[in-house]
């Protein structure tokens, strides 16, 4: 990987799949959240359910209070946020001073959201933030390999999240040809079978979304 640590590696790549996190599930929480307001069933378990984490709530409104917003719980929104921060920090050199500010913005307007009468106005604001972050990583990042870790980590995370959220099959197999792309440029090692096994498995009529999803988590796993 040239002069490039496996340490910084690892960072950079963190650093796209933890944004990449926020940004996914800003959006299916969105989707779900004038739903969850008006229902009286506890439809946020499956939520919990389908991306991994404890159903550690009271109710649905602990989990619209408490899943975006609080720093101590580490499955939040904002705690996702912070490790995003946390690794771009350290990489301020590779990623750039406005990339890295990108990501300051979208914790400043996430913690406007938490005492504004209309959250997902500033939550909108978020997304828009991680938008300008990667035309930045785009735009501000000349060195291509570590340009390609950020995006790498961006591609595992997105088809992790959409296998977790049982998207087509058209969509999964789009996902999947960008990381085939992407994660050759990035020189970190990696198990290509896993990415032929994938490509298999969402082939088959009726996917495997979970087998899938251990899958993929092998990927970096050599």
């Amino acid at each position: 990987m040239g002069i490039i640590t496996v340490e910084k590696a690892n960072q950079l790549f963190w650093l796209g799949r933890y944004v990449e996190r926020v940004y996914t599930t800003i959006r299916e929480f969105f989707i779900g959240y004038d739903r969850m307001l008006d229902e009286t069933d506890d439809s946020y378990k499956e939520f919990c359910d389908r991306i991994n984490i404890p159903d550690d709530y009271r109710d649905k409104d602990h989990f619209l209070k408490d899943y975006p917003f609080n720093e101590k719980n580490p499955d939040s929104i904002i705690s996702n946020l912070n490790r995003a921060y946390d690794n771009a920090i350290v990489n301020r050199e590779e990623i750039g001073t406005e990339t890295l500010s990108y990501v300051q913005l979208a914790i400043y307007d996430l913690k406007k959201a938490e005492v504004s009468t209309s959250p997902l106005i500033e939550m909108q604001n978020v997304i828009d933030n991680i938008l300008a972050f990667w035309g930045s990583v785009d735009d501000s990042m000349d060195d291509e390999q570590t340009r390609s870790m950020v995006k790498a980590g961006r591609r595992v995370e997105r088809l992790d999240l959409y296998l977790r959220f049982e998207m087509g099959r058209d969509v999964l197999q789009k996902e999947l040809k960008k990381l085939n792309r992407r994660i050759p440029r990035t020189q970190m090692k990696y198990r290509k079978e896993v990415l032929d096994h994938l490509a298999v498995m969402l082939q088959k009529r009726m996917i495997d979304y979970i087998g899938a999803v251990y899958e993929l988590e092998s990927i970096m796993d050599v």
